[in-house]
């Protein structure tokens, strides 16, 4: 049985310029913080002799290479990303960076911010942009209708708003 796994589908390189702060932010902290930390635990472990059975030389070792897979991610991540600071000149319609106000077919609505997969946050109600509910959105206005497949069942939902926050596309 190999190890060969199916390559990720490919995501959007769309980003918010918060959101591409937040992932500088976490560059950084692990860079300068955290690694020098675990370069200097396991440093301190492996003073204490016999590696090979010494938890706290092995535990630090897993976590340098977490630290060092995620810089690398981190890094190549920033490289591909597009930053979206400013809405687009058709304000009535959804595109990258919308909050959709929505209504189902129950009456019960609801309000979705669509961003990059590098931002999604379901409890904030941030969406990716990537996923079905925001690929059948995009540049429907309000009034429309869209009906989805989603993992629940299909759902019509009617566009009840579209808005775009001004200030370089931040978030609270």
């Amino acid at each position: 049985m190999g190890r060969n796994r199916l390559p990720q589908p490919r995501s959007t390189a769309y980003i918010t310029r918060a959101g591409a702060e937040r992932l500088r932010a976490e560059l950084d902290h692990l860079w300068r913080v955290k690694r020098p930390q675990v370069t200097q635990a396991v440093s301190d472990a492996a003073a204490l002799g016999d590696r090979s059975e010494n938890a706290e030389y092995i535990y630090g070792k897993k976590q340098l290479r977490e630290i060092d897979r995620r810089v690398r991610f981190l890094r190549k991540r920033l490289e591909q990303l597009t930053v979206v600071d400013r809405p687009p000149a058709d304000t009535s319609r959804i595109f990258f960076g919308a909050w959709v106000r929505l209504e189902d077919d129950d009456g019960n609505e609801m309000e979705y911010r669509i961003v990059g997969p590098d931002e999604l946050d379901t409890a904030r109600g941030w969406i990716s942009i990537d996923s079905p509910l925001a690929r059948a959105l995009l540049k429907k206005a309000v009034d429309d209708e869209v009906t989805v497949d989603l993992p629940k069942g299909r759902m019509t939902y009617t566009v009840l708003g579209v808005r775009y926050e001004t200030a370089a596309m931040s978030e609270k």
